[in-house]
């Protein structure tokens, strides 16, 4: 879906674990730019959380829920961003079931939708080919596996995000943002700037990029990526 009869800063955006870290942070700057942000939530008490954050909250379990009733919720937007997660602390089955089986249903509902700008939130590291039988190794191998059926879709303007090691510092505006990266930290709120400036710079589809702490500008960084 385009951007037809919208002005710029006036998308609709819908986040898949809306109630998450990260997707609280995006759902607040969306929302102060004039963007209607609405955040996938699993349960009904944590809408509050997201009105808080100016978001509206859509409540679906996307672990139970089918393609068409997570399409029915995605038909009216101009972008999804899936920033769920099975968290830490949880197993190895549930690392199936959301980082892997979630983001493949929602990137199968927005190709129903019709909605092409969609950008996920991975991880560092994430590979399907990743080796090893710790909880952390299948999250990354899940991670990889439902990167790789996001990319195989043609249907998807898809950029795929990659950040290091998160942490709760404050932001500071400035990031390294490219194909490769190396190892490194980057703050949840930087994070969550960079996915804003991607939803709003379609030229960065077809990309997976890595993220960690820098020293360029976040607008600098995405458009270098964009190539511009």
């Amino acid at each position: 879906m385009g951007l037809s009869g919208r002005t710029v800063g006036n998308m609709r955006i819908v986040i898949a674990g809306g109630h998450g870290q990260i997707a609280l942070r995006l759902e607040r700057l969306l929302a102060a730019r004039g963007d209607e942000a609405a955040g996938i939530v699993r349960r009904a008490e944590q809408s509050d959380d997201l009105r808080a954050a100016g978001a509206e909250p859509i409540v679906l379990d996307l672990e139970s829920a089918s393609v068409e009733e997570v399409a029915e919720r995605l038909r009216d937007a101009d972008a999804a961003v899936f920033a769920a997660g099975a968290g830490p602390g949880s197993g190895a089955g549930r690392k199936d079931t959301v980082d892997k089986g979630a983001a493949v249903l929602f990137a199968d509902a927005a190709v129903r939708a019709g909605v092409r700008r969609h950008v996920v939130v991975s991880a560092m590291g994430a590979d399907a080919g990743h080796a090893g039988d710790e909880v952390f190794d299948v999250y990354l191998r899940a991670k990889g596996e439902a990167d790789d059926h996001v990319r195989a879709q043609e249907a998807l303007d898809w950029t795929i995000l990659r950040p290091g090691s998160l942490t709760d510092e404050p932001g500071t505006g400035q990031v390294r943002l490219e194909a490769s990266t190396g190892r490194g930290s980057v703050t949840r709120d930087d994070v969550a700037t960079v996915l804003a400036e991607l939803v709003d710079t379609p030229a960065t589809a077809g990309l997976t990029l890595e993220l960690v702490a820098g020293s360029t500008p976040v607008s600098v960084a995405v458009k270098s990526v964009a190539g511009n």
